[in-house]
């Protein structure tokens, strides 16, 4: 059913077809549903485009000159748009190279190049200033030793390999970029006694096996490298020496040296061209299964026949991070603030990453402005910030952050989130209680491609990746978005997992593939040819984020429903529970085998047979003090959504004023074990995943570890956070 609405406010009478509906939170559409689509109106697909190439036209690096040019150009887009715009600068450590040397002298002769080249076909590619190819926070080292082939270095390659005999102990590691966050590889070598580690981008994985070389196609060439930190950040993001305080002048820190979430070896990304000469030099067993790339020869695993020299030195300065803060204050709730951010610093140009995701935001803030301009306030406090130093660790974010925690944890309603973006379909991860407002925004957002709902487009795509029957009708029977939880790898981390400031991620993707990704080529003619050629989807995203920004701003009653929350967290916990009992059932019949004696080594079946120790039983792990808390959270949750039903404006104003603080409730006091920086009890990223989510962490990692005690103590943990969040709710 349509209606058609005429309304005069904002200064203009607009007669406009709206979906007749109701929306999360407010007790008249009308008003909204005009608001928005003046919002709509304002954004431009063009001024994105120019904004892309505005902000990619330099190289700008935390610290550099185009990384001050970039900021300043921010401030000045959010000003002129009528933001309150001041720009905040934390002092923080960020190393950058001044030697890299790779070199393989012996059976095999060769120095690598570690350098990119540039191309005609891409304007910025042989700019001066650009960052060399390096992993930041790589420790100073000068190391020479055999090579050894490790896959994607995870700690599953390192059981493969002792199976083989082989022990990466005194000797350099070659490792594949993939699979999971680059920091877990150098990580999990120096667990293992290596003394450096070389990653590099094997095309078959991104370069010519997955479509065109650049500038051809959108993958690596055989020079391409993948920048990045290997800051451990699983253990703590933002600048290492100032743990839990924000880096402003005249703060007591800790010596890079002894930083618990840095590594102490050398290591350093180069490209499939540098590396094939290494792994050709290759010796022993020939790779296993699964472990070969694509490049033109036999894969083996080492150890090498000629030795490796790698040298890598950096200079280890404290340099500025500029944040671009703007601010429209609340005229109703002032001390409510709905925060939304994306960084803007690059490794290089950096067109797709971050600079697709701050175009949108920008137009967000041009939008509102000219809301603004029509008479228009929201009624809470809206903060849209661009922050610095995101690449090399989550830099900007978590200092601002943590130099402003108890106001944040007072004030912040939410933080809204976006990085890169490009082609194709939605994607959201965050709090699960705004589960309800992203599967009614999704609804209403069109995809500039298909003409269909964003909600309809991504229900198709599940669908048709679905690997069953049953999935498949499931992904078509939806009718709620599945939003995803957080794990870590962009600004968010900081408000959600260390504050419990309820969070969003939001981006656009999945028909952008490329291999750009942190390479001098990541730029605006990259990102034009294969990204998203009309700016279409920096629309899109402008559209969904903004429009949680705007009904987070402008709701009667805070769309918070908690009742999804105990919903998805039970189906967690019966993920674990049948986790328990499938490694229990493992356990069993792999000793049933040990006792019969018909182990062999999985690599090489001519070995002779190997009879391991038997494994411990795995014991009954009680998980009934984390279901007992969910019982209670199902009630408090449903109290809430019929208080607010019933209440008046009074009450729903007390109601607003109380419950975006309720996600503090899930954080623990003493954090995750070995990380205690991670408070959040529901969310975090894994100690050896990175940037992927481990959800009821604590008790999930002592599972995985086979740590049993630790899993009953971590479980009562969780209880406690849920029973709090519920006495909570039920105050309200």
């Amino acid at each position: 059913m349509r209606k058609t609405i005429v309304l005069s406010i904002l200064g203009s009478s607009l007669i406009l077809n709206v979906q007749a509906q109701s929306l999360l939170g407010f007790k008249s559409n009308d008003k909204q549903l005009k608001i928005e689509k003046f919002f709509d109106a304002q954004l431009s697909a063009k001024r994105v485009g120019e904004n892309i190439k505005l902000l990619s036209s330099v190289p700008h690096h935390m610290s550099s000159k185009g990384g001050k040019f970039v900021a300043e150009q921010i401030a000045k887009t959010f000003k002129e748009a009528g933001w309150d715009t001041k720009i905040e600068t934390y002092q923080i450590l960020f190393p950058t190279p001044i030697v890299r040397e790779l070199e393989i002298k012996g059976a095999t002769n060769y120095k690598a190049q570690l350098k990119e080249y540039a191309v005609k076909e891409d304007a910025t590619s042989g700019q001066a200033d650009q960052l060399p190819t390096y992993n930041a926070w790589s420790a100073d080292g000068d190391v020479t030793a055999e090579l050894v082939f490790v896959n994607y270095g995870l700690p599953e390659d390192y059981e493969t390999l002792a199976k083989f005999g082989i022990d990466v102990k005194g000797k350099i590691v070659i490792a594949k970029y993939g699979r999971s966050w680059r920091g877990i590889k150098p990580k999990v070598a120096q667990e293992h006694g290596a003394i450096g580690c070389l990653i590099y981008s094997d095309p078959i994985d991104d370069g010519y096996t997955a479509g065109d070389a650049y500038p051809l196609g959108a993958f690596k060439n055989d020079q391409t490298v993948q920048r990045g930190s290997i800051m451990d950040m699983v253990v703590y993001p933002g600048d290492p020496t100032t743990p839990n305080v924000g880096s402003v002048e005249g703060v007591k820190r800790v010596d890079h040296t002894e930083a618990a979430n840095l590594l102490k070896i050398p290591v350093l990304p180069i490209s499939y061209g540098d590396a094939t000469p290494l792994l050709k030099d290759m010796a022993g067993p020939v790779a296993p299964k699964g472990w070969a790339g694509s490049l033109p020869f036999t894969y083996h695993i080492g150890p090498s026949r000629s030795m490796v020299h790698l040298k890598a030195t950096f200079d280890w300065k404290i340099r500025p991070a500029l944040d671009v803060i703007a601010t429209i204050k609340g005229s109703e709730f002032p001390d409510q603030w709905v925060i939304r951010g994306n960084h803007h610093d690059g490794w290089v140009n950096g067109a797709a990453d971050p600079i697709s995701g701050m175009a949108a935001e920008l137009e967000e803030a041009i939008a509102i402005g000219g809301l603004l301009k029509q008479g228009w306030k929201p009624k809470r406090t809206l903060v849209y910030c661009a922050w610095d130093g995101e690449e090399p660790g989550l830099l900007g974010s978590t200092e601002w952050v943590e130099n402003h925690a108890a106001e944040l944890q007072a004030k912040a309603v939410a933080y809204i989130n976006s990085d890169g973006n490009g082609r194709g379909f939605l994607g959201v991860e965050g709090s699960h209680a705004f589960n309800p407002l992203i599967t009614e925004i999704s609804k209403t957002v069109i995809d500039p491609q298909t003409g269909v709902t964003v909600f309809e487009r991504s229900k198709a795509a599940r669908a048709a990746g679905a690997t069953s029957t049953k999935a498949k009708k499931e992904a078509f029977d939806a009718t709620t978005y599945p939003l995803g939880a957080m794990g870590s790898g962009s600004d968010y981390s900081s408000f959600i997992q260390h504050l419990g400031i309820p969070s969003l991620n939001i981006g656009y993707g999945g028909e952008d593939e490329g291999g750009e990704y942190h390479s001098i080529y990541d730029s605006y003619d990259m990102y034009k040819r294969f990204k998203d050629p009309e700016f279409q989807y920096g629309v899109a995203l402008a559209q969904t984020s903004g429009r949680v920004a705007l009904r987070l701003a402008e709701a009667d009653a805070l769309p918070f429903d908690y009742r999804v929350l105990h919903t998805t967290v039970k189906g967690y916990i019966n993920e674990l529970i049948s986790n328990v009992d499938q490694m229990r059932e493992k356990v069993k019949v792999e000793n049933e085998l040990v006792a019969k004696k018909v182990y062999e080594y999985a690599a090489d079946p001519t070995e002779k047979l190997k009879t391991p120790t038997v494994q411990g039983e795995v014991p009954f792990v009680d998980f009934s003090p984390i279901l007992n808390a969910l019982t209670n959270l199902e009630k408090a949750a449903t109290h809430v959504e019929e208080v607010k039903a019933n209440g008046d404006a009074t009450k729903l104003a007390t109601i607003n004023a109380k419950i975006y603080s309720a996600e503090q409730s899930l954080l623990t006091n003493a954090g995750l074990p070995r990380r205690p920086w991670f408070k959040h009890s529901l969310y975090a990223p894994g100690f050896y995943t990175g940037y992927g989510v481990k959800t009821i962490p604590g008790v999930r990692e002592a599972i995985e570890q086979k740590n049993w005690s630790e899993a009953t103590a971590q479980i009562s943990e969780v209880a406690k956070a849920i029973n709090k969040l519920s006495v909570y709710l039920e105050s309200l």
